[in-house]
């Protein structure tokens, strides 16, 4: 054989290698970076339901003024909520 053609054949066989190298690589941190995103979501999810948890044990406080403050609300006064929100000082 001439030596042009080793030369091809071990070109081709060392550019080969790289190549499955950097496939092999890229192919792995493929992998990882999808096997951290699965773990982050699983992360968020367990903070969500122990929000939802937290929220369900430790309800928020009724204002016992009885003064409605939501302005969708049909009971909703807009006297009752201005003297309520700015009380006058004697």
């Amino acid at each position: 054989m001439s030596a042009t053609l080793n030369v091809l054949r071990w070109s081709a066989l060392g550019a080969g290698v790289v190549y499955g190298f950097v496939h092999n690589r890229t192919l792995y941190s493929q992998a990882e970076k999808k096997v951290a995103d699965a773990k982050f979501k699983k992360q968020e999810k367990l903070i969500e339901q122990a929000k939802a948890e937290w929220a369900r044990l430790h309800p928020a406080p009724v204002a016992s003024t009885g003064v409605v403050t939501d302005i969708s609300d049909d009971k909703f006064d807009i006297e009752a909520y201005l003297n309520h929100a700015f009380p006058e000082k004697a």
